[in-house]
């Protein structure tokens, strides 16, 4: 039977997204993304928000977000992902789902669903909550106390909360929601983003007072055994390598 063009379009975007469908060394380092994590969040906390960002666009941030909630979730973990980037959203058309209603007409109370009407429809402990509507004001959205209490409701549900977020050098929103959050994971991509644009992220997270809980990087050449122009930096925050 021939697949419609929205079951079409949706397997597409998986094969391009999810760390099953990648190559065995991508997939084994998203699993390792999930060991080391669980050693940097401290024990006491009950359901972990994991904000997940970059210093600029393109570096992979949404689909390291993406496969970071989708092996957490393979281990048996109740876990929820939510696009927190209300300006430029892209986990919807990653994974071939509506992209409203989402996380702004939750915040806003234009909607009202139940949470399990945001199931992945993959694994049945792993759910996503879309961007929605694009809001006038997103930073002040995602920093505001209704996101607070939103996110404090879903940490009763869940065991994990991961939030892709814009980068930070880019837009304040990342900041602006970062109180509410047990820490960051940041995504740079090899022979891509530049050291200064880094070392600019890195100084206004500590500024803020954000835990970064490690780096991610992107792009990373099999067989060249380093992190060229940000090994200085391996010491400081731990790196996770991803091929995709």
């Amino acid at each position: 039977m021939a697949m419609n063009k929205k079951t079409q379009n949706f397997t597409q975007n998986l094969a391009k997204t999810l760390h099953k469908n990648l190559d065995f060394t991508a997939t084994e380092q998203y699993k390792i993304l999930r060991a080391n994590l669980s050693f940097t969040i401290p024990e006491d906390v009950v359901c972990p928000v994991i904000g997940v960002t970059s210093s600029v666009r393109g570096e992979g941030k949404s689909t390291t977000a993406v496969n970071l909630s989708y092996v957490l979730a393979e281990s048996g973990k109740r876990v929820l992902l939510i696009d927190g980037d209300l300006r430029i959203p892209s986990i919807a058309k990653k994974m071939g789902i509506e992209s409203a209603p989402g996380l702004s007409n939750l915040l806003m109370r234009y909607e009202t669903r139940q949470i399990n009407s945001f199931k992945s429809g993959i694994l049945d402990n792993w759910f996503i909550i879309p961007a929605g509507n694009i809001p006038p004001n997103p930073s002040e959205l995602l920093g505001s106390s209704k996101m607070e209490k939103f996110l404090q409701s879903m940490a009763e549900d869940f065991d994990y909360i991961v939030i892709d977020l814009p980068p930070v050098n880019i837009v304040s929103d990342a900041l602006a929601v970062s109180r509410y959050i047990t820490g960051m994971v940041v995504v740079v991509r090899q022979d891509y983003t530049e050291k200064k644009e880094f070392e600019a992220c890195s100084r206004q997270l500590e500024l803020s007072n954000v835990k970064i809980l490690g780096c991610v990087m992107n792009g990373e050449k099999s067989g060249k055994g380093s992190y060229g122009r940000y090994k200085k930096y391996y010491k400081k925050y731990k790196y996770y390598k991803s091929e995709n």
